[in-house]
């Protein structure tokens, strides 16, 4: 496996989300189709599809593969362990941009298109709101979790690390309230410290946020400010975390999952990597903004100093 190639995602308001990718995000909008559109954040095609309807949620995640061979190789691993298969048709192929497409699904019930070839864009990425850039390139188009939704972790490990080739990063396990756990592990498959994660966690979507990175720590505050001044809401406030060390905020998006804007991702040498358990999902930070809200409710209000 190469990388998170792009995902796709159906939504019930697709003006209020170009609004949300492009203006607050800095996102470039791709191309228009039938029903939906494109974003950009580097020079590939698109990186995120956006389709019309009900499920406002992910529907598919395309994963790049390094040759046709890799591919070939990859769907014979598929077949032998009776997971679905399908060979995409070369009109499914040419609306996605890629060379070739095949269509599985992992044991949560997500569909997942494995691609080679996508391709670039004829015109260079341009935002009109970013100071920098997106980080993709061997990394890929970011980082998603994902809900297990009750399967066994051995079972979606199998499937992930076993058949697709992911590696296991780290966990993270934190004792939320006596006795209740948040229990996340993170999957890597190039030196981007995890394309995938996941946790079993109360929560409506499959997806629980979609992770963008940036090159200029500034654009984190300025789409922090942007999301604010729009008022999107926001999950949690600007923190970090103690595993891949990405500063960054979670915005709402108008689907109901999140978007984390981050910077400053740590890589990994799968070499020199020692998978290791953390206590903690935030090293600071990371607050819920109603939290955040009470606290600062709380400050006496400023006193101008007396007058001599």
């Amino acid at each position: 496996m190469q990388e998170l190639a792009y995902v796709v995602y159906e939504v019930g308001d697709l003006a209020d989300w170009e609004h949300f990718a492009v203006e607050l995000l800095g996102m470039q909008l791709g191309e228009r189709f039938d029903g939906g559109f494109t974003l950009r954040t580097d020079e590939k095609a698109h990186r995120w599809i956006v389709t019309g309807g009900p499920a406002d949620d992910l529907v598919v995640s395309g994963y790049q593969v390094a040759s046709a061979e890799a591919l070939d190789r990859l769907v014979a691993k598929l077949v032998a362990s009776g997971a679905p298969v399908a060979e995409g048709s070369a009109a499914e192929a040419a609306a996605r941009r890629v060379d070739r497409l095949v269509r599985t699904a992992d044991p949560m019930g997500n569909r997942i298109e494995l691609v080679t070839g996508l391709a670039d864009a004829g015109t260079p990425f341009r935002s009109a709101a970013l100071l920098g850039s997106f980080v993709t390139g061997t990394g890929g188009a970011g980082h998603q979790v994902l809900l297990s939704k009750g399967v066994e972790r051995d079972a979606y490990l199998a499937f992930y690390e076993g058949l697709l080739g992911f590696r296991i990063s780290d966990r993270i396990v934190e004792e939320l309230a006596p006795r209740v756990f948040a229990d996340l592990i993170f999957l890597h498959c190039n030196p981007r410290h995890h394309s995938v994660a996941f946790g079993d966690m109360p929560h409506p979507k499959r997806t629980h946020h979609f992770m963008v990175e940036v090159t200029d720590i500034r654009d984190v505050g300025r789409a922090y400010d942007r999301c604010m001044d729009a008022e999107q809401p926001f999950e949690m406030t600007l923190g970090m975390h103690p595993n891949d060390h990405m500063f960054s905020f979670y915005v709402r998006t108008p689907s109901g999952f999140s978007v984390e804007y981050g910077w400053g991702g740590l890589l990994i040498d799968d070499a020199t990597w020692q998978v290791t358990t953390l206590d903690r999902l935030h090293s600071w930070g990371h607050r819920p903004p109603e939290l955040v809200h009470e606290l600062l409710g709380r400050a006496p209000p400023h006193q101008p100093p007396p007058r001599e």
